[in-house]
């Protein structure tokens, strides 16, 4: 095959190379870059694959129109397609929208978070095994999000100071959240059993656990030390989804996701119950016991204290502090 001609222009990256690798260079998570991607490649398909350096406001305004009128959207999913849109024409194609006044935006939900009592916590907790068990427990009783969970390391459990500190959470802020005395010994018996896992991969000369970019290059060797290691590792290696790299990922998320609905069944509790649920329920445990909303605030990991407001309705009995006429005698 004969070389293409001296002065051919070199292959141009597809739009979406572009936004995952811009994506990456500002250290956004995974899930914020297949949520992105994902919506990028929606409104370009909606336009028949327009290339949207082509498009502006009104096409920007009419997708998201389209979504909260005939997709009947929420107005969180609305607000994420805008975000990923004005990623996209604000820090890859370099283009300021201008403001979108001609939007009609989706409906904000009054919905109160789905909660659990105490007793059908204690239910849940029962009919769960093993590791499953140990991180209901564990979500439950520090109000960690599902995949802060999953990803936690070895260095941030504190056993001496009950503390436990959640790296990179939502919005990418470190916080420190409680480590339930009780879940102490069963946490340290399980990591008894991680350190076998993590002598082996050793032994084997297994790659390091996957670290945030400037530190891998930083410190090249720490992803191989324990205290970088999972606290909740796969039982297998996998190959990672960015780099190709056969290594050992943290547990899968869904596993716990199905052994929770799993769990909810046997305890024959009829609500919708999902690992969030575990946090809402957290929180809206926490206000109950009469701790203040800036303090579960913290702990949740929250930026206003707007977010934290919606689990107040635990305090306000509304028609739950009247009698009803039935009661009456």
């Amino acid at each position: 095959m004969s070389p293409p001609p001296a002065n051919s222009a070199p292959h141009a990256p597809m739009l979406l190379e572009v936004v995952r690798e811009r994506i990456q260079a500002k250290h956004y998570s995974r899930r914020t870059e297949q949520s992105y991607t994902s919506w990028i490649r929606r409104f370009v398909n909606f336009y028949h694959k327009k290339h949207p350096r082509d498009m502006g406001a009104p096409e920007v305004e009419a997708f998201l129109t389209d979504l909260a009128v005939n997709g009947k959207v929420s107005a969180s999913t609305q607000t994420q397609a805008l975000s990923a849109l004005l990623f996209l024409y604000r820090d890859v194609l370099g283009i300021d929208l201008p403001w979108l006044d001609g939007l009609v935006r989706a409906k904000p939900s009054q919905r109160i978070p789905m909660v659990l009592s105490v007793n059908e916590v204690h239910r849940l907790m029962a009919s769960l095994d093993g590791v499953y068990s140990l991180m209901a427990r564990l979500i439950y009783g520090t109000g960690m999000r599902l995949m802060e969970c999953v990803s936690l390391h070895v260095k941030d459990v504190d056993f001496d100071r009950h503390e436990i500190l959640v790296r990179e959470g939502k919005g990418g802020k470190d916080r420190v959240t409680m480590l339930p005395e009780t879940l102490g010994p069963s946490l340290q018996e399980h990591l008894q059993k991680v350190r076998v896992l993590f002598e082996m991969d050793r032994k084997n000369d297994a790659p390091c656990v996957a670290m945030p970019d400037a530190l891998s290059r930083k410190y090249p060797e720490a992803g191989k030390t324990w205290g970088w290691f999972w606290v909740f590792p796969a039982p297998g290696l996998s190959d990672d989804p960015e780099t190709g790299i056969h290594r050992r990922h943290h547990i899968y998320e869904q596993n716990l996701q199905r052994a929770i609905r799993f769990g909810v069944r046997k305890a024959g509790i009829a609500k919708p119950a999902t690992t969030h649920t575990l946090r809402h329920s957290f929180a809206t445990h926490l206000l109950e016991s009469g701790y203040d909303i800036r303090t579960v605030q913290e702990l949740l990991g929250h930026s206003d204290v707007s977010t934290t407001m919606i689990y107040t309705h635990v305090l306000n009995k509304g028609g739950r502090g009247v009698i009803s006429p039935l009661d009456r005698q």
